[in-house]
């Protein structure tokens, strides 16, 4: 099987992995996941992030080909949007994001976003197949954690995006809107059924109590064999029953309420209004 390269950058305060991934052959690169900074005390963006990636393309000479996203994340805003000004590239994102735009533009009431899934260059169905220079990708839909969530097969990589952790972490929360247990649960087995020296590479990192560094890299057989929250051999019901317990402990990320409006955009903040500021919202006791 192909094996592209792989290269990680982590953001520390939201413990985000982002990927540039490239072809060694015809130089042709994919970005996954990048983040844009944002501090939520002064609403402040900041491009630090995205600017290392800028920096590894024109390193190593590459031509970005595609900025995919594995979902609407809830902890960081997407630099998707910025990398395509600076390096091009096709915005991608799995076809189920319209569900996603659809529940959020209620939420948050925004008028100006059609829910169709157009703000992105291209919608992947699942299974659908696409070139990264000589190197042979597919889609994986592998919704629970989000409806829309994706996975990216790309030569002998998967990119999982918050689908599992690390083995010795486990698995993604279920109770954002849309999410669900079971629906996570047999999403993990379709990642089960790919060759078990696949490198998997994940969006987050915790570092699990008693590991001394953070990791993003594991293989499909390790978490066959290790995940402590859906090993082979796990049933349904017990995951079912331990997701939906660890939930109910945790808190919201800090940043889900800005993250959301940007990213369901495709990355773009709100147009501004007429006094030339952008705003974004924050419903009052909506969530509790």
């Amino acid at each position: 099987m192909q094996q592209p390269i792989v290269h990680a950058f982590f953001e520390p305060q939201s413990f985000t992995y982002s990927y540039l991934v490239w072809d060694p052959l015809s130089k042709e690169a994919a970005v996954i996941d990048p983040v844009l900074d944002f501090d939520a005390a002064s609403g402040t963006s900041s491009t630090g992030s995205a600017e290392q990636i800028i920096a590894k393309v024109k390193q190593h000479n590459l031509t970005v080909q595609w900025l995919l996203e594995t979902h609407v994340h809830a902890d960081h805003l997407s630099a998707v949007a910025f990398l395509k000004q600076q390096l091009g590239g096709c915005i991608a994102i799995g076809s189920r994001i319209t569900e996603v735009q659809q529940l959020f533009s209620q939420v948050f009431n925004l008028k100006d976003l059609k829910p169709d899934g157009s703000v992105f260059d291209k919608l992947f169905a699942d299974g659908e197949e696409f070139i990264l220079g000589t190197i042979r990708c597919s889609v994986l839909h592998t919704p629970g954690h989000t409806p829309a969530c994706v996975s990216y097969c790309i030569g002998d990589a998967v990119f999982v995006g918050d689908t599992l952790f690390m083995p010795d972490y486990g698995s993604a929360r279920c109770d954002f809107p849309g999410g669900d247990a079971a629906t996570l649960y047999n999403s993990v087995q379709r990642l089960y059924q790919l060759p078990e020296q696949s490198r998997m590479f994940l969006c987050h990192d915790y570092k699990a109590p008693g590991r001394d560094e953070f990791a993003c890299e594991t293989t499909i057989a390790a978490q066959k064999k290790l995940n402590v929250h859906l090993k082979q051999g796990t049933s349904e019901q017990e995951f079912i029953a331990m997701r939906r317990a660890r939930d109910k402990t945790l808190s919201m990320p800090k940043l889900i309420l800005p993250s959301v409006q940007v990213n369901v955009r495709a990355g773009q903040f709100p147009a501004a209004e007429d006094n030339g500021t952008v705003y974004l919202k924050l419903p009052v006791n909506l969530f509790r």
